[in-house]
C-alpha cells in the first residue's frame, strides 16, 4: 500500500513537471501566408503591414474580408488572392486615388507657419465606417440676418 502511494505521488510529480516543461518551450511560429497578386502594394510588403491595412480599411467602410475577398467554394476557406468580387477592384482604384489626392495636394507640403501638415484623405475621410457613402450636400447656413430677401434662391438686389 505504501509503495503505490510512493508511485501515484511519483507520477503526478513527474507530470506536473512535464506539463510545467511544455507550458514553458516556445511555440513554433507559424510562417505567415505567401503575398499574391498584389497589385497596388509593394511586392516586398511585409505580411503584418498588409494585415493592418486590410484592418484600417475594414473598420473605415464598416465591412468584413469577405466584402472584398471571394471564399473558396471547394476549401471553404478565403480565398485573398482571387479577383472574382468587384468590390476588391473598386477598393484598388480608390487606394491609387487617395494616393494621388495625397501626392498632390498633402505630402510634404507646409502651413503658413512651416509646420509640415500631416493631413491628407483616407477611405474614413468619405466612408465614415459606412461601405457605400451618400453623397451629402451641406445644410442651407444663412449669415446672422437670416435667409435674403425674397427666399433662398433670390439673386442679390442690384442696389
Amino acid at each position: 500500500m505504501h509503495l503505490k502511494k510512493h508511485l501515484i505521488v511519483t507520477v503526478s510529480v513527474l507530470a506536473v513537471i512535464s506539463l510545467c516543461v511544455a507550458a514553458t518551450l516556445p511555440q513554433q511560429q507559424q510562417s505567415p501566408p505567401k503575398l499574391v497578386n498584389l497589385k497596388v502594394f509593394p511586392k516586398n510588403i511585409p505580411y503584418r503591414v498588409l494585415d493592418h491595412q486590410m484592418d484600417v480599411w475594414s473598420a473605415s467602410l464598416g465591412v468584413r474580408c469577405t466584402f472584398c475577398h471571394a471564399r473558396n467554394e471547394q476549401t471553404g476557406k478565403m480565398d485573398f488572392a482571387s479577383d472574382a468580387k468587384p468590390e476588391k477592384t473598386a477598393a484598388r482604384h480608390m487606394f491609387v486615388m487617395t494616393a494621388k489626392i495625397n501626392k498632390k495636394f498633402f505630402e510634404a507640403k507646409k502651413d503658413t507657419l512651416g509646420m509640415v501638415l500631416a493631413s491628407g484623405v483616407n477611405c474614413n475621410t468619405c466612408h465614415h465606417g459606412v461601405s457605400h457613402p451618400k453623397a451629402k450636400e451641406p445644410e442651407e447656413h444663412h449669415g446672422p440676418g437670416g435667409p435674403p430677401p425674397g427666399g433662398a434662391g433670390a439673386p442679390p438686389s442690384g442696389k
